[in-house]
């Protein structure tokens, strides 16, 4: 019998989203538990390859760990994986205003999931991409930047989409697919 993986997060709403799109059948067991990590700067893959490792020492088993970019174009990048800083100082209608004198308003919203067996393995890096753009804060504000990011080919924000829709199509969904993916084929 495998160890549970523990989902290491503070965020209800990541998790919430996590157990609804990898759904009843994931052969594994979910828990979550809140665990300092630091705050670690560089390229998305490095920090939450580095996450994952501080985590499964300090956890001493099967962890997973999220982190979240949201990538502007026309910035090169950023706010990238400071997003979470950026959004607490500027709020969505900041996250807006920083494109205000570009033409270009595209956007990445990228999610990688790190997962790793113990301490002493090497994580496994899982991510997912969603193109869209950077709009106007519409909808309801209960999660993070969701109000102003626009995914291509939609008129709704994430906020505004329906839960249902949104763990369909998001950056999110797209790493938890690949994620489930490999443990379904390590059952074979």
């Amino acid at each position: 019998m495998s160890k549970p993986i523990t989902f290491v997060t503070g965020n209800a709403k990541k998790l919430e989203e996590l157990i609804a799109i990898l759904g009843p059948n994931f052969p594994r067991t979910i828990i979550s538990k809140r665990v300092d990590l630091p705050e670690l700067q560089g390229e998305i893959e490095d920090i939450a390859l580095k996450k994952c490792k501080e985590a499964a020492r300090q956890v001493n088993g099967p962890v997973l760990i999220e982190d979240t970019s949201l990538c502007f174009n026309a910035l090169e990048g950023l706010p990238g994986p400071y997003i979470k800083w950026f959004l607490d100082k500027l709020q969505p209608e900041g996250l807006h205003r920083l494109l205000s004198g570009w033409e270009d308003k595209s956007a990445r919203a990228v999610c990688t999931f790190a997962y790793c067996e113990n301490g002493a393995a090497e994580p496994q890096l899982f991510q997912g991409i969603t193109e869209g753009v950077i709009v106007e804060p519409r909808g309801p504000r209960d999660f993070g930047w969701d109000p102003v990011f626009q995914p291509k080919g939609y008129t709704q924000t994430y906020a505004e989409l329906p839960k249902s829709e949104k763990n369909k199509i998001s950056h999110r969904f797209r790493a938890l697919d690949l994620l489930q993916q490999h443990f379904e084929n390590e059952k074979c």
